[in-house]
């Protein structure tokens, strides 16, 4: 007899992951393999945050903590809000979670009932929409372009009827754009409006190139806001991040993560209290980022790649390659196998429409990017 495989299995793959895996199987077999499709910064965590680390390593027992987190890291989490933003935010709405992944399913789950839709924009992060269809909610998604720079709008959102939700990344990803302050307030006041619970996903705060990042927790206490240390603090490993949620989740999220989580890591917690004292380390690399990002936008087009999202944060290009392909699947295992340039097809953002677009990360070290623009331009003559 077969038994069953649950059907909350049988979702789409996170195909950047499987572009990683033959990108590391090709260089375990000894080929020279630049890294552009992993979302990750290529620098370890600060050094501040490491020597926290060892002094935990030597001193504590890092046994199980709060489910909800440290008490001194939530502290700290919310002092970060009132410097980095100008935010007066309670310690006790700060839950610590393990990677900005376990706060989307403590959000989605404490937010939303089997059946809700929740509206999403289309390029966009596939494990939102990923995650929803596994807890068996409908990922509604808003086909954004260049007239929307690639961000929901309210325009978009009163195209659909009985939303329940809505989730907003600001840098995004794949796209990198940006929500400016007074569209992001416009659509917060929609959605407390009209009954939907904005997600604001807030990851790649930080790391922007001229404007100014802004957080759904100024602007309604019904949001829901998801952050990590993954991207800016460049602690992608570590898997700790942090959910600042409305009082009156406070117990839900807390039974939930008692019961699906015990607890986030212990060791990431002592180390991540650390994190927001390292802040001279961590400007260095965004200008490495900035430096990379001006690099490909200048090599790029000479290898025929010449329209790209406007990249106003994170460290993402999300380059139109539909004169080029309509295959973006093909193309970026063309580019893996026969230049060892690996990237991640748009179709794992917009599958619908991403067969024309790629995502190349510049998280890395300038030689690194340096050395795939120099191999695209000789691919592409």
């Amino acid at each position: 007899m077969t038994l069953k495989v649950s059907r909350r299995g049988r979702i789409a793959p996170f195909i950047v992951m499987d572009v990683l895996r033959e990108a590391n199987e090709r260089a375990a077999a000894g080929a020279e393999i630049l890294h552009l499709e992993i979302g990750q910064p290529s620098t370890p965590a600060p050094a501040g945050v490491l020597a926290a680390a060892r002094r935990a390593l030597d001193h504590d027992a890092l046994g199980y903590t709060d489910t909800l987190g440290l008490p001194a890291l939530r502290r700290a989490i919310a002092a970060h809000y009132d410097e980095a933003y100008g935010v007066s935010v309670d310690p006790a709405r700060v839950t610590v979670t393990t990677g900005s992944s376990a706060g989307f399913i403590l959000a989605f789950l404490a937010s939303f009932e089997p059946g809700d839709r929740v509206a999403l924009a289309a390029p966009g992060y596939p494990a939102y929409r990923n995650i929803l269809t596994a807890l068996d909610l409908e990922p509604v998604e808003l086909p954004t372009g260049p007239a929307e720079r690639f961000q929901p709008t309210l325009e978009l959102l009163r195209r659909h009827r009985d939303l329940s939700g809505l989730i907003v990344a600001s840098p995004a990803n794949p796209t990198g754009t940006m929500v400016p302050a007074d569209e992001l307030a416009a659509i917060a006041r929609h959605c407390d409006a009209s009954g939907i619970r904005l997600v604001s996903d807030e990851i790649y705060h930080g790391i922007v190139y001229g404007m100014r990042a802004s957080t759904a927790a100024a602007l309604s206490p019904s949001a829901i806001v998801v952050n990590s240390f993954s991207k800016f603090y460049s602690m992608t490993g570590w898997r700790i991040g942090w959910m600042v949620v409305p009082e009156e989740m406070i117990r839900a999220i807390d039974c939930l993560a008692q019961n699906l989580f015990i607890a986030p890591p212990s060791l990431s917690q002592h180390a991540a209290l650390a994190a927001f004292s390292c802040q001279d380390e961590l400007a260095a690399n965004v200008a490495r980022y900035a430096d990379n990002r001006s690099l490909l936008l200048e090599e790029l087009p000479k290898a025929g790649f010449e329209r790209f999202a406007p990249a106003d944060g994170a460290f993402y290009l999300y380059a139109d390659i539909a004169h080029l392909t309509n295959d973006s699947g093909d193309f970026c295992r063309r580019m893996l196998r026969e230049i060892g340039v690996a990237a991640t097809p748009g179709v794992d953002f917009d599958p619908a429409r991403g067969h024309g677009t790629m995502r190349l990360c510049f998280a890395g070290d300038r030689a690194t990017i340096a050395a795939a623009a120099r191999r695209l331009a000789a691919w592409r003559r």
